[in-house]
């Protein structure tokens, strides 16, 4: 049976890299007694894949993992050994049972929420100014920005992968086109607006927290998205 896992990454984990953090899962799938099914051959590994990884300096408290295993206790149980055996900043938060057919995370992932703050002694001297300009720069029908391909810089339009926006008071929330097809960083949307003014964005400047994953099972004519989470269900 194929289930996905959700969990945090958090904290000071937010600097360890994906490789550790596949690592890391393999041993406490091994300590908390999970029947993890094997590959076959002659060297056999845990059969688990993750979603689009996150970039190093990020937080998160929507980050996916796929397994298959050979059976399964009830989902609450299931949370309860796993977080019996990770550490601060790793956090359980559901075990799901996917559906025959499913796509993996990696695969069914189309779109992604964010929230965005700056970090204290970075913020613009103006936050209401700031609130104001960007969200009117982001309310354009075009956002041109400039893309390295292979073999050449084109510039794309990167405003139809911007689907919600919300500037609060100190945070900015966006949920983005995110996946293999159409993948938009929040970082490329504040540096498009301070280059549109003729400014530099440090590269220190921004604290993002990705909230959610999201597939799509709509169409052409119209999105559906549902979170990684719900494509699954409780045993």
């Amino acid at each position: 049976m194929k289930i996905r896992v959700k969990f945090t990454k958090e904290g000071d984990l937010k600097f360890i890299g994906h490789l550790d953090v596949m690592r890391f899962f393999q041993k406490v799938l091994r300590r908390a007694g999970v029947a993890i099914c094997y590959s076959a051959g002659f060297s056999p590994h845990q059969i688990m894949s993750f979603s689009a990884p996150l970039s190093l300096g990020l937080t998160s408290e929507g980050e996916y993992m796929d397994i298959e295993v050979s059976e399964s206790g009830p989902s609450e149980e299931m949370v309860a050994k796993l977080n019996a055996e990770t550490v601060e900043g790793i956090r359980v938060l559901s075990w799901r049972l996917l559906p025959d057919g499913a796509d993996n995370a990696m695969a069914g992932f189309a779109a992604a929420d964010y929230t965005v703050k700056f970090r204290p002694g970075y913020e613009p001297d103006d936050l209401a100014q700031f609130r104001k300009e960007f969200e009117a720069f982001c309310a354009q029908d075009e956002i041109l920005v400039e893309k390295q391909t292979k073999k050449s810089v084109k510039q794309i339009n990167i405003r139809p992968l911007i689907y919600r926006l919300e500037v609060g008071d100190d945070e900015v929330f966006m949920q983005v086109a995110s996946g293999s097809a159409n993948h938009l960083k929040p970082e490329m949307v504040f540096k498009a607006f301070y280059d549109s003014k003729g400014q530099e964005l440090s590269p220190f400047a921004l604290l993002i927290h990705r909230l959610e994953m999201y597939t799509d099972l709509g169409d052409e004519n119209e999105r559906k998205l549902i979170s990684l989470q719900d494509v699954g269900t409780e045993i």
